[in-house]
């Protein structure tokens, strides 16, 4: 490969983050945060390259980028890494000994089912095992498209089923078991939370943990998709993009799927009252939102994209029946992110139905700032703020 090629890419990156990007006053560390947008700007055209290349998936690349530097070992910390069922666990435990039963913590990271992983989010895990001297699992949930969708909530699921019948081993106490994820592994926690509601012979999830989830594939319209369109690190086009790649099928349809045409009449009407930018509180619309004319539906496009409809998908979806029974929730927003909305109406769903909700909201965050979590200088103020309010809403439990 040509020396060349490297920095024309990152050049690249920089221009089109410079002209396509939008920094609102306010977004956490703006001239930073630019930084690490062009680098992954310049990591997806290098991945499409090597991909018609035929050296490696564009995935491939951007796993490799985004896997993190491990950190120094840790010697407050017990690790121990194993499979379940194919899947990779590792559990952090304090290595000083426990005064009683601790607290037992799922995590599932982000990356939108396509990237992300266990190394990935080293730091934030070590960070919540001794900071809430809590045993702490984080699962490595096989990625798609080579392991398809559903296959994710199958593999967490299992983790936790593991982790529930074996909590005697880790010193856990039953009654303080917490599922947890970010980004898209709030939405697998979401999900893993809805699943158990009908396992009587386990023990009853403690909390839910849901760090800027993303919650629902029917509306690209609320104010925060409009308001975050071409916000880093998340663009508004990409969560369709990856939407496709999870699922393993071409973005033949992505700006018919931004304008919500794969949504039916009927199911827009059904589901206004759960998901609906009249929903969000005028505090949320003042930075230009301006509401949007219905589309049509066109059958072809829901043909292409209907997983995203689904419950397992869209779990904010889910029936009163099932929400109403759901445990004490945690989740925190981020103004300067698409899935803000998300949050918003899942919070307002929960609380509907009379269960308990404690929400913080990120005045400066973006999406994926977790991500950065440890690194030093490179790290963000705001995801620092995230993870010591977290720490504290676990530590009350």
């Amino acid at each position: 490969i040509s020396p060349v090629i490297i920095p024309a890419l990152f050049l690249g990156g920089v221009f089109y983050n410079f002209f396509n990007s939008d920094m609102p006053p306010g977004i956490d560390q703006p001239l930073k945060l630019r930084f690490f947008h062009s680098l992954l700007i310049a990591t997806l055209i290098a991945g499409k390259i090597l991909e018609k290349l035929g050296i490696c998936s564009d995935l491939s690349l951007l796993r490799i980028v985004l896997d993190g530097i491990p950190p120094r070992r840790d010697s407050k910390l017990l690790i121990k890494d194993l499979k379940v069922d194919e899947v990779p666990l590792r559990i952090y435990q304090p290595k000083w000994p426990p005064t009683g039963k601790r607290r037992g913590i799922l995590y599932f990271h982000g990356g939108a089912g396509t990237f992300g992983s266990i190394r990935a989010f080293e730091r934030i895990c070590r960070y919540i095992a001794k900071k809430c001297n809590s045993v702490v699992v984080s699962v490595g949930y096989r990625l798609a498209p080579e392991h398809p969708y559903p296959g994710q909530y199958f593999d967490c699921l299992n983790a936790t089923l593991y982790f529930m019948r074996n909590l005697e081993e880790y010193h856990v106490d039953p009654a303080l078991i917490i599922i947890s994820g970010d980004s898209c592994g709030a939405n697998f926690a979401t999900v893993i939370c809805q699943i158990l509601l009908n396992r009587r012979d386990l023990p009853k999830v403690r909390a839910q943990v849901l760090l800027y989830p993303g919650l629902q594939g029917l509306d690209f319209h609320l104010p925060s998709y409009q308001q975050n369109a071409s916000v880093p690190l998340l663009f508004r086009n990409l969560v369709i993009y990856f939407c496709f790649r999870y699922l393993n099928k071409e973005p033949s349809v992505l700006e018919d799927v931004l304008q919500n045409c794969h949504v039916p009449e009927s199911m827009k009407r059904n589901c206004k009252k759960w998901i609906s930018a009249d929903i969000i509180p005028d505090e949320f619309k003042i930075r230009g939102y301006i509401p949007q004319k219905s589309t049509s539906y066109k059958p072809e496009v829901h043909e292409a994209i209907k997983e995203i409809l689904t419950i397992t998908f869209s779990p904010l979806l889910a029936e009163d029946s099932i929400i109403c029974q759901l445990p004490e929730s945690y989740i925190v927003t981020c103004e300067f992110d698409v899935f803000r909305d998300d949050g918003l109406l899942y919070k307002k769903r929960l609380e509907d139905n009379g269960v308990q909700v404690t929400w913080y909201h990120s005045e400066s965050g973006f999406h994926g700032n977790l991500a950065f979590f440890g690194y030093g200088i490179f790290s963000f103020l705001s995801a620092k703020k995230i993870m010591d309010n977290t720490v504290n809403y676990i530590n009350s439990l």
